[in-house]
């Protein structure tokens, strides 16, 4: 795996929830219907407190954040595999957490939707939202181009390849776990 994610970041602290991610209400919503993953994504981070700004401005209905920097717990709440796939829907491609409540992990590597980095600092306490990063998931880093820093991720392990075929199903598929049609 040698991906590459540049971006903007959107920064978190401690204990987001899944209802933080994607309220409860939206939940009607279909993802395996195109118009009704995308309106999913618009959605995506409605249910956080106003002192984290918008993670998506009107009139847009994708973010400008490919990478959102979070504490710890990050996904903690409900099993809604919802969360990830809002998260993806909205263009986010990854995530770096301190840690992460175990289920939003494994349904990020069930999903295929993004990429749950854990970080070796509190990299949530050093970052800004706005600030131009670069996550090297060949080198296991972060590098925050707006303060001139690098910084170590913890590698994603067995996971990577899962998430980078599209998911768990995907994946069976590739490594010939299940039969193609």
């Amino acid at each position: 795996m040698s991906k590459v994610i540049r971006g903007q970041i959107f920064v978190l602290d401690d204990n987001i929830d899944t209802d933080q991610i994607i309220p409860a209400e939206y939940l009607t919503l279909v993802p395996s219907k195109p118009d009704e993953y995308e309106k999913l994504g618009s959605y995506a981070l409605v249910g956080l407190p106003n002192r984290y700004g918008k993670f998506i401005q009107p009139p847009e209905i994708k973010t400008r954040y490919p990478i959102i920097v979070a504490g710890e717990n990050f996904g903690c709440g409900s099993s809604r595999e919802h969360a990830p796939i809002a998260l993806g829907a909205a263009g986010v491609e990854a995530v770096v957490a301190q840690s992460y409540a175990r289920i939003f992990f494994r349904n990020c590597s069930a999903t295929g939707e993004l990429y749950p980095w854990e970080s070796v600092e509190r990299l949530c306490d050093l970052f800004a939202t706005g600030q131009e990063v670069t996550i090297d998931s060949e080198h296991n880093q972060i590098i925050n181009h707006t303060l001139g820093k690098t910084y170590e991720l913890k590698p994603l392990g067995d996971v990577g390849p899962v998430i980078d075929a599209g998911g768990l199903f995907d994946y069976a598929r590739l490594t010939g776990m299940i039969a193609t049609r």
